[in-house]
């Protein structure tokens, strides 16, 4: 970003500027989400869930590392409008409208709370990942087990099953991008 002193000698960004940075980030969400959707959607799975959601060889990573990037706002909104993709794609699992959109928008929305903690990354990951289950097992308690204590365990431990290995992979990938400085490359 860049700052034009004002009258005051203190510096402020103007419209043009403003607006050069917007469509730098915007560019740069459109780049990440198509690297998830590569990642994610167009290679094959390391282990494929029968009622969706998957192990993948690091697709996360892009979206995760956006948000590190961009933070909270610019996180949330890249990972809304790859969920909204991925809702769309072939092996999208929806059975109802309220059940589509937690888990896929506001699933991978929910990602962008790794924004909230850059400054210590894999906790954000972590955070997000959370996020990302806690909508998943809401759609699995109301769509798939009818809120019994034993739909309840099913839920956390189906989607449990591909999202704490899914979070170790991205944690190992976003910790050698943060050990080799990658993270904030070209910002």
């Amino acid at each position: 970003m860049e700052l034009e002193p004002d009258n005051t000698g203190e510096g402020k960004m103007t419209q043009t500027s403003l607006s050069a940075q917007r469509v730098r980030v915007l560019s740069e969400a459109s780049i990440f989400i198509a690297l998830t959707i590569v990642l994610k959607d167009v290679l094959p799975p390391l282990f494929q869930m029968p009622q969706g959601g998957s192990v993948s060889i690091a697709g996360l990573v892009p979206l995760l590392w956006f948000t590190l990037r961009r933070g909270l706002k610019y996180g949330v909104f890249a990972g809304f409008v790859y969920g909204l993709i991925h809702a769309f794609l072939p092996g999208s699992y929806i059975i109802h409208p309220l059940q589509g959109l937690l888990d896929y928008p506001l699933a991978f929305a929910a990602l962008g709370l790794a924004g909230s903690i850059r400054k210590i990354a894999i906790i954000g990951v972590g955070i997000g990942i959370i996020g990302r289950f806690l909508c998943s097992f809401a759609a699995g308690i109301v769509f798939f087990t009818f809120f019994s204590i034993d739909g309840i365990i099913a839920s956390a431990l189906y989607n449990g099953s591909y999202l704490i290995p899914e979070f170790v992979i991205t944690a190992i990938v976003i910790y050698l991008l943060l050990k080799r400085k990658l993270l904030n490359i070209y910002m």
